[in-house]
């Protein structure tokens, strides 16, 4: 098997404030075919093979595999859109339907669905991670003409920025040569210039509360953390792992099973390319408020700054790193879309150091970032309120 992974430097905070969500839109229109390739799926699906797509922040990935012998197949497939995607009226509609349906499903009509919508424009309040890659509104993708929409593809999805892994049983040159014949001939595009605008330092706390008929309240706090590419990522992710990575956790330890102040509770970073979120939810039991929750988190966060990580929960912390490092490792498709993926973040030879880099972290730098991150100064607050 191989595995064809192709990463466009266009995401969501490429996009006009007033018109969000063409990036996911063109996830959708990318399958809807092209000049020759009316239908993406049916010659890949022949050929063994299957696909698939995500939309982010930073990147749009499209992703595909199936057997090396039929590696042309995947290829051929793939310049003919990036070269002549189809723009009908017709495959246009269709996509902007399915697109507005997945917005009401997702985010509109479903429990907590809109908890991100809320948060990104209280965290954020001129960059454009303040939206989502569904975009700001339905009515940006229900009211995108098509003139506007072939802007954005000729803009974002040509070959100079675009990169492309190819991973799995094949041979160099021969795919080397493949490459060339399908792709060399596509006009390269207008080199892509970024000035997005840099979000200021939060020096107040910030807070949102939101009514809505849902099962329990929900709290989520967004603080405002480093890019994916700083040093401080890996010392900043291992935090998010220390207290919300497996049973043993510092979260579910300390505010589910021992004090039952959450009946559940999860952390992450977002690791975005520009300066990111380190975002804490979780659902208070019944009969505990939100403030009383609230002051519970931010009491056990605290001890994080004020007493070191024991070396036996450092170290079991990245074991469990390692331990997802090598299962990522395992398949052909992951192995080409992360050396893709940092690619664009930097170089793809940086994937093999991330290991080192997590078991270099000290418990003298979780102290230290601990300190400057969890602060109210830093923190934006989403209390989603329960009602009948």
């Amino acid at each position: 098997m191989v595995a064809v992974n192709i990463v466009y430097n266009v995401g969501s905070r490429d996009e006009d404030p007033d018109h969000t969500g063409f990036a996911h839109l063109f996830e959708h229109l990318m399958f809807g075919g092209s000049r020759n390739v009316p239908d993406f799926d049916a010659p890949l699906q022949r050929a063994g093979g299957e696909s698939n797509a995500m939309t982010l922040t930073d990147y749009t990935d499209y992703y595909l595999t199936l057997p090396a012998a039929n590696l042309e197949t995947a290829l051929w497939l793939e310049s003919d859109r990036m070269n002549a995607l189809a723009f009908s009226a017709e495959s246009l509609e269709i996509q902007r339907q399915v697109v507005i349906e997945e917005f009401k499903q997702s985010y509109l009509n479903q429990p907590y669905g809109d908890a991100m919508l809320l948060l990104k424009p209280l965290a954020y309040r001129v960059h454009p991670y303040q939206w989502n890659p569904i975009g700001k509104e339905i009515s940006h993708i229900a009211n995108a003409k098509m003139e506007e929409v072939k802007d954005f593809f000729y803009r974002f999805y040509r070959p100079n920025n675009a990169i492309i892994c190819i991973a799995g049983n094949l041979d160099m040159e021969r795919t080397k040569d493949l490459v060339f014949k399908w792709f060399a001939d596509i006009p390269a595009g207008e080199p892509l210039v970024r000035n997005l605008p840099q979000e200021p330092p939060q020096l107040e706390p910030r807070y949102l509360n939101v009514e809505r008929k849902v099962p329990n309240d929900l709290l989520v706090k967004a603080y405002r953390c480093c890019r994916r590419s700083d040093e401080q990522f890996y010392p900043t992710d291992l935090i998010s792992d220390l207290l919300s990575n497996g049973k043993s956790a510092r979260l579910q330890q300390g505010l589910v099973e021992e004090n039952q102040i959450f009946s559940n509770i999860s952390a992450y970073v977002t690791g975005s390319f520009d300066e990111g979120l380190f975002i804490i939810s979780g659902n208070p039991c019944e009969g505990v408020s939100l403030e009383t929750a609230d002051a519970a988190l931010t009491a056990l966060l605290r001890q994080l700054h004020e007493e070191p990580v024991p070396a036996a929960e450092l170290q079991k912390t990245k074991n469990k790193i390692r331990t997802l490092l090598y299962y990522a490792d395992l398949q052909v498709q992951d192995k080409a879309m992360n050396l893709a993926i940092f690619e664009l973040l930097d170089k793809a030879e940086r994937y093999d150091w991330e290991e080192s880099l997590y078991e270099g972290v000290t418990a003298e730098q979780i102290m230290e970032i601990s300190g400057k991150l969890f602060t109210d100064n830093n923190c934006s607050t989403l209390y989603y309120r329960a009602i009948e």
